[in-house]
């Protein structure tokens, strides 16, 4: 299971639920009208109305009643559209021996190859009668096997028809029909306090389509580390490890969120839960059957969060709010409408932004060709700048300006896993950077680091691919610590040095 720091907490991929229902609270003292011919109808003594003993308590039970038939309502209506996918992964590698030498990979005693399957369970969605299945990501990547269960007890081979890593969504397909498909709500319209229910699978199939209850804490959560594209809602409706890909609706019964991720110091629940909006999934789901991919806006810039040292220097009163654009990138969008390196993003078409993950949310879930107009803040001044925005590129533009830098100041070479360099060094493991060249006399050599070892975190942070990896180290600075997290084989280790001055 995949786990990602976030002050204290560990974000954890509900991969394997939801336990626990809200409680409601007796004794809240409702009250309200009564009928002129309730047999408990006020009476007036001596100017002083008095109520017959629970009427009061008698009226809020019947509120309460309601609620309760609401929420079994709604229960009754989604679950048949939630599914339970098991998945088999065949995965192949060496079996550490307990007798490890330190000599054993110089005269290659290594352990035989060997392939073990790996098993999974998460939940999903019906949102077409024809068989198409939203879930996460996490759950059906790498998959050799995916099979779907009905609430009815059918099982169904799934096809992926398509994934996206940077939401961590995928949408599946079966060959069934008039399947009991579950209605999409619009989640821009999801207010904070508004009572929401969660489906899903937790733990083991036995517990499927498990239905707790809680309310949206919150709206907009980035930060969370879990997506290059973050607007999670945050819920406190009970989810637990297997709840990955399940429903979150309202009590309409429309899907409102698909469940992702719990925030946990142990891995249980403990009321922050995170969902990938329904707006944001129908998005990419529609990109995928109609146009086999993800179809993306581009601006062109390299930015980061506002820290105090560029708050001091730009005269800004907080770092809550604005991005900082590090580097335009050549012959982007950006570049022919004007921007530099140095603005600071405010608005975008009116909206504010607060980090450059939400603003990377922002742009990416806007059509290519769309006309925005971002505020930004230069030399002191605030200025408009109108952008047509362009499709993202196939390829990712080559690193850059402050990422170049500190690479090569570390003295290494990095790349994503790819088929031809698992190949060529023998590596089991598909996320991460594999380091393919390393400088003499550089900080990376002192500290021991070799070609063909792949880094899998920095600073605390996962690194699955460049982007993710760019991401993190344009925001060091000479001097900076630096943490790596480095898979040699079968061997996890941590090397740690200082970014250098120079």
């Amino acid at each position: 299971m995949n786990k990602k720091r976030l002050t204290g907490f560990s974000i954890v991929l509900v991969l394997a639920g939801i336990v626990m229902g809200l409680i409601l609270a007796s004794g809240l003292n409702w009250t309200g009208h009564l009928t002129a011919d309730s047999p408990d109808q006020p009476k007036e003594e001596g100017g002083i109305t008095q109520t017959s003993p629970g009427a009061a308590n008698l009226d809020g039970q019947s509120i309460l009643n309601a609620l309760s038939n609401a929420f079994s309502d709604v229960a009754e209506k989604v679950t048949p559209s939630v599914v339970t996918i098991s998945t088999e992964t065949v995965i192949k590698g060496r079996q550490v021996s307990p007798y490890w030498f330190p000599f054993d990979d110089f005269f290659g005693q290594r352990m035989p190859e060997r392939e073990f399957t790996q098993q999974g369970l998460g939940s999903g969605v019906i949102v077409q009668a024809d068989g198409v299945i939203l879930t996460n990501n996490h759950v059906v990547d790498k998959a050799d096997n995916i099979v779907v269960k009905l609430m009815d007890g059918r099982q169904f081979k799934a096809e992926v028809k398509g994934t996206d890593s940077r939401t961590d969504l995928a949408v599946l397909k079966i060959e069934a029909s008039s399947l009991p498909a579950i209605s999409i709500g619009n989640s821009d319209a999801v207010r904070v306090g508004e009572w929401v229910l969660a489906v899903g699978s937790p733990l083991q199939e036995e517990f499927a389509h498990t239905v707790t209850s809680g309310i949206v804490s919150a709206k907009g959560r980035t930060g969370v580390g879990l997506t290059q594209y973050e607007d999670f809602i945050q819920t406190d409706a009970a989810i637990n490890p297997g709840n990955s890909g399940g429903a979150l609706v309202n009590l309409k019964g429309e899907l409102i969120g698909i469940n992702t991720a719990i925030a946990s110091r142990s891995g249980g629940n403990i009321g922050i839960g995170f969902a990938i909006p329904a707006n944001l999934a129908n998005k990419v789901m529609s990109d995928i059957l109609t146009k086999g991919k993800v179809v993306r806006g581009w601006l062109g810039v390299q930015i980061s969060n506002i820290t105090p040292d560029i708050a001091k220097m730009y005269g800004l009163d907080n770092t809550s709010e604005g991005v900082f654009i590090r580097e335009v990138v050549k012959d982007s969008p950006a570049e022919a409408a004007g921007l530099q390196a140095g603005d600071i993003v405010l608005e975008v078409s009116g909206k504010k932004v607060r980090n450059a993950t939400e603003l990377s949310t922002l742009i990416g879930s806007t059509d290519p060709r769309t006309a925005i107009n971002l505020k930004v803040l230069r030399d002191g001044k605030q200025r408009e700048i109108n952008v047509k925005l362009a499709e993202f590129p196939e390829e990712e533009p080559q690193i850059a300006g402050n990422q170049r830098q500190n690479v090569e100041s570390l003295g290494l070479r990095v790349e994503n896993v790819s088929p031809e360099l698992r190949r060529r060094y023998d590596l089991s493991n598909s996320e991460g950077v594999v380091i393919t060249s390393v400088a003499q006399g550089s900080v990376a050599a002192r500290v021991g680091l070799q070609e063909g070892d792949v880094i899998t975190r920095l600073n605390r942070q996962n690194v699955r691919n460049m982007s993710e990896f760019n991401r993190v180290i344009a925001d060091l600075k000479p001097g900076d610590p630096v943490i790596l997290n480095v898979l040699r084989g079968d061997r996890r280790f941590i090397v740690n040095f200082n970014l250098p001055q120079n």
